[in-house]
């Protein structure tokens, strides 16, 4: 099992955070609002914990379930706090009516993770082509990776698989850049193709 740190308080930390302690990993939540933290640590019970914010996360594992603009900004601020830890990017970039992205065609928010990342530090993009509302169902599904790191990566398809999901590695780190607009595509299919938010795309 894994020991992981998630900083976010929203819908996505809690649905990962939910599987992971389901999956028997030790669990630290951590955001700036001190009584949200411990809402959502109290809520997800078994291992559990709130962390504080700017302190060296406990995780081997650190997920950044943050809104896309706010990713970069607080790596760069945790700074060595981060060195040798494994950093786990779920976000996606989408402009504001989210039929494009916010980001240049060149670049990926992952990828300017490992920019203001710390030596030592691996970065992976993963989880963002899977809606929350999805995850809480515990269904059997693909989680989409993508990294430069063997070791990073290995070690977070490792904490998927302890979920009861799949991982599928999709290549280097600038993957990441495709599967952000994977996750673009996800919302398209959410509001036209299928209509609602209860999918998740796989492969056979």
């Amino acid at each position: 099992m894994s020991s992981i740190s998630i900083i976010g308080t929203g819908n996505m930390a809690r649905s990962i955070g939910a599987l992971a302690v389901a999956g028997g990993n030790t669990v630290e939540v951590i955001g700036r609002d001190r009584s949200k933290t411990a809402d959502l640590a109290k809520a997800l019970g078994g291992r559990a914990t709130a962390g504080e914010f700017g302190a060296v996360p406990t995780g081997d594992i650190v997920i950044v379930a943050l809104l896309y603009a706010d990713v970069v900004p607080v790596v760069a601020q945790y700074g060595n706090a981060l060195a040798g830890k494994v950093i786990v990017d779920i976000s996606n970039p989408f402009n504001a009516a989210a039929d494009g992205l916010a980001i240049p065609d060149d670049t990926s928010i992952a990828q300017e993770v490992a920019k203001a990342a710390p030596a030592g530090a691996g970065v992976v993009k993963a989880f963002n082509t899977t809606f929350g509302v999805v995850l809480t169902q515990g269904r059997s599904l693909d989680v989409f990776i993508a990294g430069d790191d063997a070791r990073a990566k290995a070690g977070v398809a490792e904490f998927i698989e302890s979920l009861g999901l799949r991982p599928l590695d999709v290549g280097g780190l600038g993957m990441a850049h495709w599967l952000e607009g994977t996750g673009l595509v996800v919302m398209g299919l959410a509001r036209h193709g299928v209509g609602s938010f209860d999918f998740a795309l796989g492969a056979a």
